[in-house]
């Protein structure tokens, strides 16, 4: 850690950022993480994630640490050595299980972006999302799908049916939003 080696201010928002451990097979998603890393750092967001140092999660910790950014990793003591777990953070929390990775990325994010992921990263998305359609965040914490080459469009479809059949409130379906650029997703971050 050496966020007492730095000069960088702290965060006054942060943003949970849902990502993979692989990189996948579009090589677009690369470009697509550093430029997001870059907006947080530029725009003094602090990003808390999973702490990993491979795929998606270590590119995006990289981008945000390259630009002098604040990164927060929380990463469960039996996933240290799996997850090859980023030695540069600001902040490495290690807690004792999943479960307790996920509250304390829930509660120090302020809203939630999923980039580009597999199983986990849908899980945290709908678990994120439920727990703002319960009241369990201690404010109404959004989610944001980055999407990358239309990606999470068969997901957003998916979520509009169910929607339609009602299984979901027009309300709760609402958390979650889709953006097409790190602009649009940034700018509504910091409105929110």
């Amino acid at each position: 850690m050496k966020n007492s080696e730095n000069n960088k201010n702290y965060p006054n928002k942060w943003l949970g950022v849902f990502c993979g451990a692989y990189m996948g097979t579009d090589e677009t998603v690369h470009e697509l993480v550093k430029e997001l890393g870059k907006a947080l750092a530029l725009n003094g967001i602090g990003l808390v994630y999973g702490g990993g140092g491979a795929g998606v999660m270590g590119a995006i910790a990289d981008a945000v640490l390259e630009n002098n950014g604040w990164v927060m990793g929380v990463v469960p003591k039996n996933l240290l050595e799996t997850e090859m777990a980023h030695t540069s953070l600001d902040e490495l929390v290690i807690v004792e299980t999943m479960h307790d990775r996920k509250k304390t990325m829930y509660e120090r994010a302020d809203a939630f972006c999923a980039l580009p992921g597999g199983l986990g990263t849908l899980e945290e998305v709908f678990e994120a999302t439920t727990w703002t359609k319960l009241k369990l965040h201690e404010k109404y914490k959004s989610v944001m799908l980055l999407d990358n080459n239309g990606f999470w469009l068969s997901f957003i479809d998916l979520l509009d049916g169910i929607t339609s059949s009602g299984f979901i409130k027009p309300e709760d379906r609402a958390i979650i939003s889709r953006f097409d650029s790190v602009s649009a997703l940034i700018s509504t971050f910091k409105n929110s």
